[in-house]
């Protein structure tokens, strides 16, 4: 359910296996590639965005960290620029109709995919199609195109998209990390029938971007090299690898000893004891994600069949609002975030000013504990002997699950609080640590009652609203949902559709603020805190790492992945003196099996360290 990308979450999975393979003394493990420290400034690294990859299947997936992975080798129709101005990617140029209809595309000319064939407009209308029909390949990107009435090729250089309504955020259906990403019709269309279970692991993977996916060892790394006729510009480095860490203690080890270039995703303690460490620049970047507690009011299909193992009280709104008025957030700002984020309300995070939203003084929900005691005696939750509320209908405690990332220290933190806020108002918490992919195995079988989670958000909000609507819950069988919460209402999609075609940026800002209310009231995803993005690089050995320019308050613009990797640059060996031990393994320095052996583990998986559409 957790980078500073997407609109996804991000995940991960445990690894004494991982600790054995960096140490070199597990038979029959593959070793991570060799990456000297000192190779020329040849290969750009870094930890694996968020906490993994949950499948290299561009249909299937939506962890942050696969997301990065389609970004740099699938193309996209266009891009967005950080002062969110549309430029030309695939497409050279776009024409809309009068009545804002059909959209025509001009795809570039003389473009082909890695194994030769060219690229035509042909491959985007079947990727389109294949999201528009097939069940399965709509599991990750179904709510971007759920408007588009057709898609076709009438040549090689022309695409046409046709909407049933007009539709305003066309241009952001296909962009780098949060869209579409367009893949080659010639790979994929033998893999239709079995597209659940395709791995697309066969390197290198045939794709046209900035890189090419060379290799991959699941739950431990994975290798690109660079395109150099990229469209766009060549990429300054030859290689990049990405390593996965259990947690970013380990990252932040490698950092420092020079094994790693740039780091994201740090904790307010580690990013304060880089800031000012001479060759290591820390910054932090506006919060592009919110953080919270998803609330198990119902789990249902999309046919309204009912699943899971929720408790039953979690379905009365009244219950729920007052779980949201016992959280002190300002609190959790303070005592965990270390000031470096803000008190969470409505759903779509600081990234996005232009679409705010804020509850008025009548409808806030804000930390009020005897409020909220009073809200569940009104409602007939007695108190039993032991302090615990029941629930009148179905004669159960109110005793919820709480569900947190074990791989999250920020989880750990927040939910004591949460625990003891809660027992305040007769509530007990059960606190659940689990791995993210048991996490979210339970999330999609509704067996949960609270989860923690967060999700970020692309320079457009589409993808992370309709994750809320009726269509992203699962079918009968239990699949092609991206559901986080089971969140269902009629009004709220009827406002979805409706934003679609708001080509006033004024009209389309109050539609997404009657959205944001009808979340907000309905409590089943509770914002606790908006976290600002911190991160850190290497001045002594790259560049060009942070684009834009910072706010009053020292914080930049989100940074897109996509941008960041094209941008780097390293910088010249006669200034790149410190840092790493030249012929060793990425990750393998002295100061990382330091801290392995102090119980800071590399890890082996993703929905949110809290970091993905992460």
């Amino acid at each position: 359910m957790t980078t500073s990308t997407p609109s996804r979450r991000t995940g991960r999975k445990a690894a004494a296996l991982a600790a054995s393979l960096l140490l070199g003394t597990a038979g029959g493990l593959v070793a991570a590639p060799a990456a000297s420290a000192d190779d020329g400034g040849k290969t750009l690294r870094m930890p694996i965005t968020g906490i993994g990859i949950d499948s290299l299947n561009p249909f299937l997936a939506y962890f942050a960290g696969s997301l990065d992975v389609f970004s740099g080798i699938y193309p996209a129709l266009d891009r967005v620029e950080e002062d969110g101005t549309v430029k030309p990617y695939l497409a050279d140029s776009w024409t809309a109709s009068s009545d804002k209809l059909t959209w025509t595309f001009k795809i570039h000319k003389g473009l082909k995919w890695s194994d030769g064939k060219p690229i035509t407009a042909e491959d985007a209308a079947w990727t389109f199609n294949l999201i528009m029909k097939n069940s399965t390949a709509a599991t990750a990107n179904g709510s971007l195109v759920s408007n588009f009435a057709s898609v076709s090729a009438p040549d090689d250089r022309t695409l046409v998209v046709r909407t049933k309504k007009p539709q305003a955020t066309v241009l952001s259906v296909s962009i780098p990390v949060s869209g579409v990403p367009i893949v080659p019709k010639h790979i994929w269309e033998a893999h239709v029938k079995d597209l659940k279970s395709y791995k697309n692991d066969s390197f290198p993977i045939v794709g046209y971007g900035p890189w090419t996916l060379s290799d991959y060892k699941p739950e431990q790394y994975v290798k690109f090299e660079a395109n150099k006729d990229f469209l766009l510009g060549a990429p300054k480095y030859d290689h990049m690898i990405q390593q996965a860490f259990k947690n970013t203690d380990a990252a932040v080890a490698a950092l420092r000893s020079g094994q790693l270039d740039y780091v994201s995703g740090l904790n307010p303690t580690q990013y304060k004891a880089l800031k000012g460490q001479s060759g290591i620049k820390a910054f932090e970047q506006v919060g592009n994600r919110w953080n919270g507690i998803e609330v198990n009011a119902g789990a249902r299909t999309r046919e309204g069949k009912k699943i899971g193992t929720g408790h039953p009280a979690l379905g009365d709104v009244k219950v729920r609002e007052a779980l949201a008025r016992a959280i002190d957030r300002t609190k959790i700002v303070k005592k965990v975030l270390d000031g470096l984020a803000t008190a969470g309300d409505s759903y779509l995070p600081p990234s996005l000013p232009q679409f705010a939203w804020q509850p008025s003084d009548s409808e806030e929900f804000g930390y009020d504990p005897a409020k909220a005691n009073s809200v569940l005696d009104a409602a007939g939750y007695k108190k039993g002997s032991d302090g615990v509320r029941v629930d009148p209908k179905s004669k159960r405690k109110l005793e919820f699950r709480l569900g947190i990332h074990s791989d999250n220290d920020a989880d750990a933190k927040v939910s004591t609080y949460l625990a003891g806020w809660f027992k305040e108002i007769g509530v007990k918490a059960d606190i659940q640590s689990m791995s993210s992919s048991k996490l979210n195995a339970d999330l999609a079988k509704g067996d949960w009652d609270i989860l923690m989670d967060s999700w970020s958000t692309g320079p457009d909000p589409t993808y992370l609203l309709g994750i809320q609507t009726c269509s992203a819950l699962p079918d009968n069988r239990g699949e092609s949902g991206s559901t986080d919460s089971f969140f269902c209402d009629r009004d709220y999609d009827k406002l979805f559709l409706r934003q679609q075609s708001a080509f006033d940026d004024k009209e389309r800002a109050h539609l997404l603020g009657r959205m944001q209310s009808i979340l907000y009231k309905a409590n089943q995803n509770i914002m606790v805190y908006y976290a600002n993005t911190l991160a850190a690089y290497r001045t002594d050995r790259v560049s060009g790492i942070v684009t834009g320019n910072a706010d009053s308050a020292g914080a930049f613009p989100a940074q897109v992945s996509f941008d960041q990797y094209l941008n780097a640059a390293p910088v010249k060996a006669s200034s790149s003196s410190s840092g790493g031990n030249s012929g060793m393994a990425i990750g393998v320095s002295a100061a990382v099996i330091a801290v392995l052996a102090a119980g800071g583990v590399f890890l082996t998986h993703r929905r949110s360290s809290s970091d993905d559409r992460e």
